[in-house]
C-alpha cells in the first residue's frame, strides 16, 4: 500500500501565478509516482480595505494544478498586525481536512506561518510531520515573534527538511538537533533542460548569432539584485556593443527596470520576458551565454541548477545554497549588493572559453532522485510517529485528547 502524505504549503501554482512553487510542484509530481499525494494551500484573506503593499494574488479555490490533488482554502488575516497569531488561525481552518481522513505523515513547505500551523495540526491528531525551509523562510525572518515561532515549528516536528547545509546550518544554529534536520536538493527535468545547441536556440528565438547574452530568470524583486545586474549591464554596454540582457519572471521590479533602462539608453538592448514554462526557459538557457543570479540572500535556486545542467556558466552572489552548486569550472561568484564586482565577473565570464560539457556533467540530480529522498524522510518519520505512539507517556497524552 503506498504512504499517504498530504502536503500544506502556499508556494504552488495559482492561476495568476501558474509558475508559482515551481520546485515544490515538481518534487511532489515525481513523488506521486510512489506515494499517494494531496496538497493543501493556505492563502491569507486580507480585507478589502486593508490591502497589503506586497504583491499579493488571491487564490481560485475551484482550481487544482495538473497531477496532484490540490485543495487551497483562506483564513483571515491582516497585513503585518496578525503575523505572530497567523499560525493558530491556519491552524483553526487547517484541522478540517483532517477529521475524517489522516494521512500517514504531514509535510510542509514553508516554516511560518504554514509550519506552524502544519505541527500543531499534526501533533493534534497523532500524525508524524515533516517541516521543510525553501530559504526566505528562513533567511529573512520577518520580526523575533516570527522568529521564535519558526524555531518551535521547527523543534516539534518530527523533522525538519533544508534544501542545502547552508539552510541545514541555519536551522542548527536556532536550536533545532542536527539529528533533525536533512538535507533535499532540489532537481530538474533532464529531457527538459540539457546541453544544447546555441545558434539554433537563438535561430527559434530571433537573437543575434553575435549577441553575448546574459540571462536572469526568478522573481523580479530588488532582494534579487535585479537592479545590481542592470547597473553592471549598463556600466559594460558601450564597450560591448553586442552585450544584450534578458529577464524572464513576474514580480514588482518590473517597472523600476524599465525606467532605469530608459534612463540608460538601453531599453532597446534590454528584454523583459515574462515567466514561462520549463520548456521555454530551457530554450533560453540554450541561447545564453551566461546565467547571471545576483541575489541578497538564496536557498537552492533551481534555476542555478538548470542552467548547470545545461552548460551555461553562472555567474552569481557568494549565499545561501549557491556555492554549494558553483565552483570555480562553472561559474564566479561575488558578494551581494556590489554591482561593480558584479559588471568585473560578468565581462570576465563572457571573456573565458567555458568547458561546456564539463559544466553540464558537474550537477545532475533529477525530480525523480530528490522525490525518493523526500520519500525516505516521509518513512523515517513514519517510523518515529509509530515509536513515539508505542511510549506509555505519548500514548496517554494522545489518548487524552
Amino acid at each position: 500500500m503506498k504512504l499517504k502524505v498530504t502536503i500544506v504549503t502556499p508556494i504552488f501554482p495559482i492561476p495568476a501565478q501558474p509558475y508559482r512553487g515551481h520546485s515544490e510542484y515538481q518534487i511532489l509530481l515525481a513523488l506521486s509516482k510512489h506515494a499517494d499525494v494531496n496538497v493543501i494551500c493556505p492563502f491569507p484573506r486580507y480585507p478589502s480595505w486593508f490591502r497589503p503593499h506586497f504583491d499579493h494574488r488571491e487564490p481560485d479555490l475551484s482550481y487544482s494544478p495538473p497531477g496532484v490533488a490540490t485543495r487551497y482554502f483562506e483564513y483571515p488575516a491582516l497585513p503585518g498586525l496578525t503575523r505572530s497569531i497567523n499560525g493558530m488561525v491556519c491552524a483553526k481552518y487547517l484541522e478540517k481536512y483532517f477529521r475524517d481522513s489522516r494521512p500517514d505523515v504531514l509535510c510542509n513547505f514553508w516554516l511560518y506561518p504554514e509550519g506552524y500551523a502544519t505541527v500543531k495540526v499534526a501533533r493534534k491528531f497523532g500524525i508524524p510531520s515533516i517541516v521543510c525551509s525553501i530559504g526566505s523562510d528562513l533567511n529573512c525572518i520577518a520580526d523575533p515573534v516570527s522568529k521564535w515561532l519558526t524555531r518551535e515549528a521547527m523543534n516539534q516536528a518530527t523533522f525538519v527538511m533544508t534544501k542545502g547545509e547552508y539552510l541545514r546550518q541555519r536551522a542548527i544554529s536556532m536550536g533545532v538537533k542536527a539529528r533533525k534536520v536533512w538535507n533535499v536538493l532540489n532537481g530538474c527535468d533532464p529531457s527538459v533542460f540539457y546541453l544544447a545547441d546555441r545558434a539554433e536556440a537563438r535561430a527559434q528565438l530571433g537573437i543575434d548569432r553575435e549577441a553575448e547574452l546574459v540571462l536572469f530568470v526568478g522573481r523580479l524583486d530588488p532582494a534579487k539584485g535585479i537592479m545590481e545586474l542592470l547597473e553592471a549591464f549598463a556600466s559594460l554596454a558601450y564597450k560591448r556593443p553586442n552585450l544584450r540582457l534578458v529577464y524572464i519572471g513576474d514580480g514588482p521590479g518590473d517597472e523600476q527596470l524599465r525606467f532605469k533602462a530608459r534612463q540608460y539608453g538601453l531599453e532597446d538592448r534590454m528584454t523583459l520576458a515574462k515567466a514561462c514554462s520549463s520548456q521555454q526557459v530551457a530554450g533560453w538557457l540554450a541561447a545564453a551565454n551566461l546565467l547571471s543570479l545576483p541575489s541578497y540572500n538564496e536557498g537552492c535556486p533551481n534555476v542555478v541548477i538548470e542552467a548547470l545542467t545545461c552548460g551555461r556558466a553562472v555567474i552569481a552572489t557568494n549565499v545561501g545554497g549557491i556555492p554549494e552548486l558553483v565552483n570555480e569550472k562553472s561559474g564566479i561568484l561575488i558578494a551581494a549588493r556590489d554591482s561593480r564586482a558584479l559588471a568585473g565577473a560578468l565581462e570576465t565570464a563572457l571573456e573565458r572559453n567555458w568547458d561546456e560539457q564539463l559544466i553540464s556533467q558537474q550537477f545532475r540530480r533529477s525530480w525523480d532522485e530528490a522525490a525518493d529522498e523526500l520519500l525516505n524522510l516521509c518513512e523515517r518519520a513514519v517510523q518515529e510517529g509509530k515509536k513515539e505512539s508505542q511510549s506509555p507517556v505519548r500514548a496517554t497524552t494522545v489518548l487524552s485528547r
